[in-house]
């Protein structure tokens, strides 16, 4: 008889990033309505965190130009957490607007990404961040902070650990209940990976550290074997693997919740979510994309299913 590893958690939580993260780069119009049914469809499934909308410039994300109206059509769950993805003060007054029950802002590790992303440096976006946590805090609202690039930039090639936690430090000092660590290219590599980790772990406790792994180059769910093994007990991953990567040619998306749900009940730990669920809500929306779903899972059961 095997022993369990008494180094990974007994219990992981998933936020589903689908909806947003997910979404947003689709060329393609997508209704209201399909967004809000697969919301629906993701809350019944047992997810306790979906980031459900992006209080952006729809100039530069027309994708998200109706998350007000997500927000308002959705059917709440009081134990889920509906969050927003807030950029400035006016992304934030259009968040609290909107009921959102919690927001998160974005930073990255690399000056050039952050140029090339919001047109700003890091230190000033981090100065920009720090007016948005304190409204965002006046108004009972949570904040998440998110770290692009942790593994790796497009413009600037690998990054130093360092680097990474010097922001993860600034945004956790701040106020950010939980600092998002993203391989927005997807490049990293295990060993990589528990480096990063052990850099921002002198910083930021490990309980308020979640990853978010692109898999690229199809390192996605060994890199979460590995975060898991270091005590990291948050997963960002989106539904039927939606997302994409606007500034890495090819890139595939987000790891595809379906396939980290499977690695989490191969290795006994708890995560609240009904994988048949969950397998429906993302061959609803793979059915309105017209395209099979990214997890391989999903198209394995989907095949078994026929």
């Amino acid at each position: 008889m095997i022993k369990a590893n008494p180094r990974l958690p007994k219990q992981v939580k998933l936020v589903e990033v689908g909806p947003r993260d997910g979404l947003q780069n689709e060329a393609m119009p997508i209704d209201t309505d399909v967004k809000v049914a697969l919301i629906n469809r993701l809350t019944d499934a047992g997810l306790s965190s979906i980031e459900t909308g992006s209080f952006v410039s729809p100039k530069w994300v027309p994708q998200m130009a109706t998350s007000s109206e997500v927000f308002a059509q959705i059917h709440r769950n009081p134990k889920v957490t509906y969050g927003a993805l807030t950029p400035n003060l006016k992304g934030l007054q259009a968040a609290i607007d909107a009921e959102a029950d919690e927001v998160a802002i974005f930073g990255a590790a690399s000056q050039r990404f952050s140029q090339k992303n919001i047109n700003c440096s890091i230190e000033e976006s981090l100065e920009r961040f720090h007016d948005v946590v304190i409204q965002a805090r006046q108004h009972n609202l949570r904040v998440r902070g998110y770290v692009s690039c942790v593994l790796g930039c497009p413009y600037e090639g690998e990054i130093d650990p360092v680097q990474v936690a010097e922001v993860a430090k600034a945004l956790f000092a701040m106020g950010c209940y939980e600092i998002s660590l993203g391989d927005t290219i997807g490049v990293g590599t295990p060993h990589k990976v528990q480096e990063m980790l052990v850099a921002v772990n002198k910083h930021v406790p490990m309980d308020k550290l979640a990853v978010h792994f692109h898999d690229t180059y199809g390192q996605a769910l060994a890199n979460i074997y590995a975060a898991l093994n270091m005590g990291v007990e948050v997963i960002d991953s989106s539904v039927a693997g939606l997302g994409g990567c606007p500034y890495a040619k090819g890139a595939s998306g987000n790891v595809a919740s379906e396939d980290v749900i499977y690695l989490l009940d191969g290795l006994g730990i708890d995560h609240g979510v009904n994988f048949d669920l969950l397998l429906k809500a993302g061959w609803y929306i793979s059915d309105k994309l017209g395209r099979a779903p990214v997890s391989k899972v999903s198209n394995a059961m989907r095949a078994k299913n026929a």
